[in-house]
């Protein structure tokens, strides 16, 4: 490598005297793992999980419901975790608790469709938001065009999404999804949550 340096400025004429040698860098060395763990028992959490919940509250989100199709049917959640991620890739994310019985047949299809909800929507949230029931009972819904995950019927958005990763996050698991395919309405007000209730925006 150091001849054929040389050989380059000599034909550049350029000096070939060699410059003296700085020691090379140490390696980077990685900042060390977060701990992953739940609060032992007999330990008293930084953070009571009451004030915890009543101070996070105030922050408020929009609110989706994430769906997928596996063998046995559709299926989905509703979620107010939702981001977007990236832009090149077109990337978009979402938390989903550990004990969710809903996401592991969500990572059983590889693919999901966020379905962004409207002012109008709370019923449907909510009927996203029980466990153990038919959440598709009485619900209108075609297909996502990418992934053929169940598309709502009058959201005022989508996202087609296939599964890019997932990354560990204390009790919960977050959920990378690559966009495949997107749509959304020209007008219509969204769906808020703030303080454990639905709002409305008013600009």
């Amino acid at each position: 490598m150091a001849a054929t340096a040389v050989r380059y400025l000599r034909s550049a004429g350029a000096a070939t005297t060699a410059a003296p040698q700085t020691p090379p860098e140490a390696p980077h060395r990685a900042l060390p793992r977060p701990e992953l763990r739940a609060v032992r028992d007999g330990e008293r959490p930084p953070v009571a999980p009451a004030e915890f919940r009543r101070v996070l509250g105030h922050f408020a989100s929009g609110v989706t419901v994430v769906t997928a199709r596996d063998t046995d049917g559709p299926t989905g959640f509703a979620c107010q975790s939702f981001a977007s991620l990236s832009l090149d890739p077109p990337l978009v994310s979402f938390m989903v608790a550990r004990t969710s019985t809903t996401w592991p047949r969500i990572a059983r299809a590889g693919v999901f469709c966020v379905n962004i909800l409207g002012a109008e929507q709370g019923a449907l949230c909510r009927g996203f938001a029980v466990s153990g029931a038919d959440k598709f009972a009485g619900v209108a819904y075609g297909e996502a065009p990418a992934t053929g995950s169940p598309l709502l019927d009058s959201v005022p958005a989508w996202i087609d999404c296939r599964i890019h990763a997932v990354h560990t996050g204390g009790d919960h698991l977050i959920v990378v999804g690559r966009v495949e395919a997107l749509g959304a309405a020209e007008d219509g007000e969204p769906l808020l949550f703030h303080r454990g209730a639905f709002g409305r925006f008013s600009g």
